[in-house]
């Protein structure tokens, strides 16, 4: 939404009038517009259907009157780019925007994300109480989408409670970037007679001087946010957006903690240090002060200075109370202050209630719309003047951050050290990308304004995250690689070979369940194979040779068989034979050692004494025949 595009929701999130509806109609052939949900100054805001997608949306579409204004036309188109260009969780998200013919007018339209919740100015006006440790975790959200809008080159000049939605969820949306710029295009004013744009009570000084602003404005804006977050009240009020814009420029804020005592002096100096008058002064980026927030939030000190005291905040003069009177042009209603009196409907995704100026009633706020296009006049005016007497002549001296990102620690300080710079806080996070030791983020960002002296913090490469590897015992093979290598590791897989469980099955991994591992690193997996060694058991006493089998998966069987060289009741083989690898279940015989049968000795016999016998006849031989008497012949 834009400043002049102020729904007013009534409790019941209508109008307060009768249920504005609209006749079946499609834009551009496929947004389907159903009950308005809110308008304002330049457009309305329509709950809607994609009816390509069949989702629901929110559609703004300007009002026919400005259709053909180039000015407002203009500021359309540029919220459209703004927001297009942003894709964040915290940021609404803009899905489409074109044109569609109305009555022979060509009438813009942009196409938005519905969101439902509550602006932080409806959770305000309820009146209850916000913790501080709530409220600077929703700057922090705020800060969050704001750093990332910086980044992409978008500042928002129009932070406040009214533009800052939080869901059912607790989730926190910035929206309405109808003020946007590119921080490219600053300083080419869109409408010369209107330069100072934005709240009132959230102006930052430099826009309250219609000079060039920077991401530091931003800042400005939060630390008025939180500031109305942890107080109930913003820094400044006052009876007119002169009177608040005057002591934007010229006057310190009391701390939160002396408006609100349970304000804790950690969320007191982040307030303070946000809340500068001189940009060099203030956090120098949405990231800083949301980093500062973080350690204020885990206990830690904080960077911010010491709060200025009560008495330091209140010493400069008041406005002077004829201050209006005295500078009151004719309203401009080009000048981004003109106001409507349409009564707000709720809007889902948290239109600006534009209910910026405490105490006052709908009445009273129909009587001043002329009084806002002042402030362009008085600011750029007299008080322009004050302004830089006070706040400039002290400015300090900024220099451009200089790249950091894949340099060392020790090469970082070397090139802080000669721009007069000094390393600050340094955080170390893990990356894929970046060896260990390697700056990978810096805030400011290369080319953003620090202070001459000041400190620049940076993001350190802790190296490859490490990953907690998963419970896979159990599973089967396949199903543990699988796993393994989705949470990032490298596997091998090794028989279990003394494991008796089926085949398949992992039985450990190495390192083992529930260990923090770098990613990529090599996990083993063993696995059984559904064989079990046979235990050796030769030698060992039947009993015990028997329990090892069973142990192992084994049923056993022993044979005795007789030997006298062993104990009784010691093994002396085995089949199948040790080492040798069988199924859980597999017969294994033993044969065991059995004393043997005991044999009765031979009864002995008398051995009759030996006779004597006659010689016997010796045979004759070759050599001793018997000589035959000589025959005559």
């Amino acid at each position: 939404m834009t400043p002049n595009d102020r729904a007013q929701p009534g409790p019941t999130g209508d109008t307060g009038d009768a249920d504005r509806t609209v006749p079946r109609r499609v834009l551009g052939g496929r947004y389907e517009l159903h009950q308005e949900l809110g308008r304002g100054g330049m457009a309305v805001v329509w709950a809607g259907t994609d009816l390509r997608l069949g989702r629901r949306v929110a559609v703004k579409t300007m009002r026919p009157e400005h259709a053909t204004d180039s000015t407002f036309q203009a500021r359309f188109r540029r919220e459209a780019q703004s927001a297009a260009s942003l894709n964040h969780h915290s940021i609404v998200a803009v899905y489409d925007n074109g044109e569609d013919e109305l009555n022979g007018v060509s009438v813009p339209y942009i196409v938005m994300e519905y969101v439902e919740g509550r602006t932080l100015r409806d959770i305000l006006r309820d009146g209850r109480p916000i913790l501080p440790e709530r409220a600077l975790e929703v700057a922090a959200e705020v800060l969050d989408a704001l750093e990332y809008s910086h980044r992409a080159g978008i500042i928002h000049r129009d932070v406040k409670p009214a533009n800052v939605m939080v869901t059912p969820a607790g989730d926190v949306k910035v929206m309405d970037f109808g003020i946007a710029r590119a921080l490219s295009d600053v300083s080419a004013g869109l409408t010369q007679t209107a330069a100072v744009i934005g709240t009132a009570q959230y102006l930052s000084p430099e826009q309250a001087r219609s000079e060039q602003v920077d991401a530091r404005s931003d800042v400005y804006s939060t630390g008025c946010l939180l500031y109305e977050l942890l107080t109930g009240r913003p820094p400044f009020t006052g009876d007119s957006p002169v009177s608040v814009a005057y002591q934007h420029v010229r006057e310190e804020p009391r701390p939160p903690s002396a408006v609100e005592s349970r304000v804790p002096p950690e969320a007191d100096r982040i307030a303070m240090q946000a809340l500068r008058k001189n940009p060099a002064d203030r956090y120098q980026s949405a990231g800083q002060m949301r980093a500062d927030i973080h350690r204020a939030l885990d206990g830690q000190n904080v960077h911010a200075s010491e709060a200025p005291t009560v008495a330091a905040a209140t010493a400069v003069a008041p406005v002077p109370a004829d201050a209006t009177a005295r500078y009151a042009p004719a309203a401009d209603p080009q000048s981004g202050w003109s106001e409507t009196a349409e009564q707000r409907r709720s809007a889902p995704y948290g239109r600006d209630d534009r209910d910026d100026r405490d105490g006052r009633d709908d009445e009273k706020r129909k009587a001043l719309p002329w009084v806002l296009a002042l402030v362009g006049l008085v600011l750029l005016g007299i008080l322009a003047f004050a302004a830089y007497q006070l706040i400039d002549g002290g400015s300090a001296q900024t220099t451009s951050s200089p790249s950091l990102v894949g340099k060392t620690e020790s090469q970082a300080k070397a090139i802080l050290a000669a721009k007069n710079l000094k390393l600050g806080d340094t955080t170390d996070k893990a990356s894929e990308d970046a060896p260990k030791g390697q700056i990978i983020a810096q805030d400011p960002a290369p080319g953003g304004s620090v202070r001459v002296g000041g400190a620049v913090d940076v993001t350190v490469s802790s190296g490859t995250p490490e990953v907690r590897i998963p419970e896979v015992v159990g599973d089967q093979m396949s199903e543990a690689r699988t796993a393994l290598e989705e949470a990032g590791f490298r596997v091998r897989d090794k028989e279990d070979k003394q494991s008796s469980k089926p085949g398949g099955e992992v039985t450990k991994v190495d390192p083992p369940e529930g260990s923090l591992v770098a990613k990529n690193s090599l996990v083993t997996i063993y696995h059984s194979t559904g064989l079990t060694e046979v235990p050796d058991v030769r030698k060992k006493d039947e009993g015990e040779a028997k329990a090892i089998l069973e142990d192992a998966g084994f049923k056993v069987r022993s044979i005795p068989e007789e030997n006298a060289d062993a104990d009784p009741g010691t093994v002396l083989s085995q089949i199948p034979e040790a080492g040798s690898r069988r199924e859980a279940g597999t017969r294994v015989t033993i044969v065991v050692a059995k004393e043997p049968k005991a044999t009765s000795e031979p009864t002995p016999t008398d051995t009759p004494t030996p006779t004597d016998t006659p010689s016997p006849t010796p045979t004759p031989t070759k050599d001793n025949k018997p000589k035959l008497p000589k025959l005559p012949f």
